[in-house]
């Protein structure tokens, strides 16, 4: 007989690792059911929180789309009517006005805003300068005035000329009256969108060569929902839209992408793992990945925001310094959406996309007839069974801590204390005594011998055929 080849072995050891993840499978199916049968029997879970950062979360966010959908439809729909109807409030910068300026140590840019608007002026811009010659505090009110009859707009200017004077005790001719034209053009507009467009291409080229086409139009259409929400807020809520408030925009969207090319990260990672096995559909192994991730784009949506609010509220309303405020206003509405999108605008669609593909059509459909679905896979499931597989031991509890977070080399520790897990299958695989029941290890959260022991292998302690 001819000595096996490299390739036989190779086969051989495929065959081990597949029979090894099919197995931790069942093992943590198991376990699942057992907590959810403590659950029903009255038994206390960590809150939610807890739970998060343990890794025992099993959001269906696939299963609740429609939620999803839904809400965003709405919110889009409701701004693309407010755009259409009442559209945007664009700026001086885009079309132009009036600008009044005066010196005053005393007036501030709340006073300014309530002085001009009682003069008839409605939205204005107020800004507090400051003159770097000698120190002296001015005060800027932008205004647009260009409709109405001419006689109609040099008296609305005298009017808050003469009302500004007197807010600041100064004289009327001391408030200068300026003519501001438009610094935001139609070609500056167009190249804009010229921008807007090649920065999608080249975003769809790269996700498509580096993960997948379906992957990418899903980042995409996350990416156009956060445009239509951010605008549709605007024009609901009358925002003022300055450069500033496009500046944002722009940066929103690399975010959103950011965050979506993590989950989408993992969800490549898991489909070369667990939707390899064909125990998961693909819907499921999304929910899993996106279960891992969430903690993490949670604490990334936090970060990013909270420093946001601080701007805005302590630097925009609280100091006065009103600059701040359109840029900081679009970067917490992009933030938000842009967090949502990700999470559930983007990674559903794909699972929706992918889910008609023929072979986890057949997937879905093989595991609905034989009616063995156990419950969701969490992170620390999926862990658990990663190091099973892995070699570091077969039972996935060993990697469990008392607190159930997965500890880096918790399977390794076991072996350390004397814990092998493969002289247990040996013994399995022998009929040895004592070797249906091991010892708990300590602080894990299952009890001794809850798990059935490993089931030997086809081959597994025999001799190689020659």
């Amino acid at each position: 007989m001819s000595p096996d080849t490299p390739h036989d072995d190779e086969l051989e050891g495929a065959e081990d690792a597949a029979a090894e993840l099919e197995e931790a499978f069942e093992e943590e199916l198991e376990f699942a059911a057992e907590l959810e049968e403590a659950e029903a029997t009255g038994a206390k879970r960590p809150n939610v929180f807890l739970r998060l950062y343990r890794g025992e979360t099993s959001f269906d966010f696939i299963g609740n789309r429609k939620w999803w959908f839904g809400i965003s439809a709405v919110v889009i729909l409701i701004g693309i009517i407010s755009l259409s109807t009442r559209g945007l409030n664009e700026g001086i910068d885009f079309k132009g006005g009036q600008s009044w300026l005066v010196s005053s140590q005393t007036l501030t840019v709340a006073e300014a805003t309530a002085v001009a608007k009682s003069a008839g002026v409605e939205s204005p811009t107020v800004v507090q300068l400051t003159n770097q010659l000698n120190g002296q505090k001015q005060i800027q009110v932008t205004a647009d005035l260009v409709s109405g009859p001419a006689a109609h707009q040099q008296a609305s200017l005298l009017k808050v000329q003469k009302a500004l004077a007197d807010a600041a005790h100064v004289k009327q001719s001391s408030v200068s009256v300026n003519q501001v034209g438009s610094t935001w053009g139609s070609n500056v507009t167009s190249k804009a969108i010229q921008a807007l467009i090649i920065f999608f291409i080249v975003v769809t080229a790269y996700i498509s060569i580096r993960f997948e086409f379906k992957m990418a139009m899903a980042a995409i259409v996350a990416v156009i929902h956060d445009i239509l929400v951010v605008l549709g807020i605007y024009s609901i809520f009358g925002l003022l839209v300055t450069p500033d408030t496009v500046v944002a925009v722009l940066t929103v969207l690399g975010y959103s992408l950011y965050d979506t090319v993590v989950v989408f990260d993992r969800i490549r990672d898991n489909s070369q793992g667990f939707g390899a096995s064909g125990r998961i559909t693909y819907s499921e192994m999304v929910n899993l990945s996106m279960n891992q991730t969430l903690a993490r784009s949670i604490n990334t949506s936090l970060v990013a925001i909270i420093p946001v609010l601080s701007v805005l509220v302590i630097g925009s309303l609280v100091l006065g310094a009103t600059t701040l405020q359109s840029f900081g206003v679009a970067l917490v509405i992009g933030l938000t959406s842009g967090a949502y999108s990700s999470i559930f605008i983007a990674s559903p669609l794909l699972a929706l996309m992918k889910e008609r593909e023929p072979r986890y059509v057949t997937i879905r459909q093989r595991l609905e007839a034989r009616g063995d679905r156990g419950p969701a896979l969490t992170p620390a499931m999926a862990a658990a069974m990663a190091g099973s597989s892995g070699g570091s031991g077969r039972g996935s509890s060993k990697a469990r801590s008392g607190s159930g977070v997965i500890r880096p080399g918790a399977g390794a520790s076991t072996k350390a204390n004397g814990a092998s897990t493969a002289p247990e299958g040996d013994a399995v695989a022998t009929g040895g005594k004592g070797s249906t029941s091991s010892k708990s290890p300590q602080g894990s959260t299952r009890p001794a011998g809850n798990r059935p022991p490993p089931r030997p292998r086809k081959g597994k302690g025999k001799g190689k055929k020659r």
